[in-house]
């Protein structure tokens, strides 16, 4: 079974397809009323676990997990994701959940708002604050982007559990390589043209970013007007927007198996966020961004004046890989063979914060 996972504002949907994707049932809507900025299908496990970043009106933010897909929740008695006293900050919201390496199934993270990490070492239910990146000498000049200040990407290393790189918003990319104990922005290359210095060390808006489990030197990021890939595990990034309508967007999405293929859903501009002339198109490279071909089969061809957000693009693990985005009006749309042809899942959601995917 295909479990796809929608966090929208106003809850989590959950759709299953058991026949090849060609069809989907929808329950939900789990945890009504709250936002879902966050949701991770962690399948590392013997039974699979959701995990589910909400923030309620009422109660604040929290995560909350599931071992049997979605039937029942739990919670810990405390808030499993909460900035020690001293810090003087507190929780706006988990933007990111993310599964550690295969070597350590417990360990989970959390990238938040203000921008922090948190670290789980048991399966996700509690968490507590790297310190080393919150106390950063870089923090203080940290700034917020349209959106927010918040850590969004969180990705460790598949093989090395020493390695984990983050961005944020805005910040740029940050990467530790002795398990969290120190951190380095690795930025150059990613410009920041609106900053006194384009190219400073930190403070880029990196919008998202990707790596390759197979091919984990690889990065690419989509930033605010710009899109990168890295060969050399972030420490230099190269421009890859030539071919694209836009070097403006938010998602950027890996193939599951592929390395050299690449997804994004590329918006006008930074003060025009909708696609290019309302065409609802998918941007897929084969060559790690050497070159673009627009998908839209199946796809409305006008008339499609909303956004794609940062998490709301996601692929599976399956074989073809399965590929998936929601709109910011609740329409969500998935395609069974990569890309080529896409149908529609759902629609009249809410705005549509995160998708993930993944064979259970």
């Amino acid at each position: 079974m295909v479990l796809l996972a929608i966090g929208t504002r106003k809850g989590l949907w959950l759709a299953r397809s058991t026949d090849g994707r060609a069809s989907w049932s929808l329950t939900g809507p789990h945890h009504p009323m709250t936002a879902v900025y966050s949701v991770a299908v962690d399948t590392r496990g013997d039974t699979p676990r959701l995990l589910a970043g909400l923030h309620s009106e009422h109660f604040g933010p929290s995560v909350m997990t599931s071992d049997d897909l979605g039937g029942t929740w739990q919670e810990p008695d405390h808030a499993p994701v909460a900035f020690p006293e001293d810090t003087g900050a507190s929780l706006g919201q988990v933007w990111q959940i993310a599964p550690g390496p295969r070597s350590q199934p417990e360990v989970v993270y959390a990238g938040v708002e203000p921008s922090a990490l948190f670290r789980s070492g048991d399966g996700g239910r509690t968490y507590e604050l790297v310190r080393a990146l919150w106390d950063h000498p870089h923090r203080a000049d940290w700034t917020p982007g349209f959106g927010g200040q918040a850590i969004h990407s969180v990705l460790p290393h598949p093989d090395n559990p020493d390695e984990v790189t983050v961005a944020m918003s805005t910040g740029g990319v940050y990467r530790t390589t002795d398990g969290g104990r120190s951190w380095a922005a690795s930025n150059s290359g990613i410009s920041a043209y609106f900053l006194p210095d384009p190219d400073p060390e930190f403070g880029q808006c990196v919008h998202k970013i990707a790596q390759h489990p197979d091919r984990p030197e690889r990065f690419f990021a989509q930033n605010h007007h710009g899109v990168y890939r890295s060969d050399d595990s972030a420490r230099t990034w190269q421009s890859i927007a030539e071919g694209l309508p836009s070097d403006f967007g938010f998602p950027m999405v890996v193939h599951p198996h592929k390395p050299e293929v690449i997804y994004t859903f590329p918006l006008t501009a930074d003060a025009l966020r909708f696609p290019p002339d309302g065409k609802c198109r998918v941007y897929r490279s084969e060559d790690g961004g050497g070159s673009w071909t627009a998908l839209g089969t199946g796809l409305p061809e006008d008339g499609f004046w909303t956004a794609v957000l940062r998490d709301a693009m996601c692929v599976d693990d399956a074989d073809p890989a399965g590929v998936y985005f929601g709109s910011r009006t609740g329409e969500v749309y998935g395609s069974a063979d990569e890309g080529d042809s896409w149908s529609l899942i759902a629609q009249h959601l809410p705005d549509v914060l995160c998708v993930r995917a993944a064979v259970v």
